[in-house]
């Protein structure tokens, strides 16, 4: 399993562990930044374990993700499946139905910038995450 390095993939905390319908497996949430100026949008970290994913959702407004460790998975409805590694950027374009999540050997750390609000829908089950 590709868990060496955690520790170092990103420089703030892993936080708490997400207790939420809308993820699958172990996920952890820092918010490292909530104030509403200059950019009125939410910066969390986000840590995955192995296989941890969250349910598809879009973003009113739009997201943008920046890998900061290990790797991952991101798939917009329709489209195939990018592996993401540390160093990738992501920028999400609004009501874009989409999830994110790590790889099943290893673990996946992202920063998430988030303004406005999150429709979440269904989960990416098992048969699909298992044909990655």
């Amino acid at each position: 399993m590709k868990n060496e390095g955690l520790e170092n993939s990103t420089i703030f905390s892993i936080g708490q562990k997400i207790v939420s319908e809308n993820f699958i497996g172990d996920a952890y949430l820092e918010m490292v930044f909530t104030d509403e100026k200059p950019l009125n949008a939410g910066i969390g970290n986000v840590t995955f374990a192995p296989a941890a994913r969250n349910s598809w959702h879009a973003h009113a407004i739009g997201q943008v993700l920046l890998v900061t460790g290990g790797e991952g998975w991101y798939q917009e409805e329709g489209k195939a499946a990018q592996l993401l590694q540390t160093g990738d950027v992501i920028n999400i374009p609004p009501e874009v139905k989409h999830w994110h999540g790590a790889t099943k050997d290893s673990w996946f750390v992202h920063l998430a910038m988030t303004p406005g609000e999150t429709e979440w829908m269904e989960p990416v089950d098992d048969e699909w995450y298992d044909k990655l």
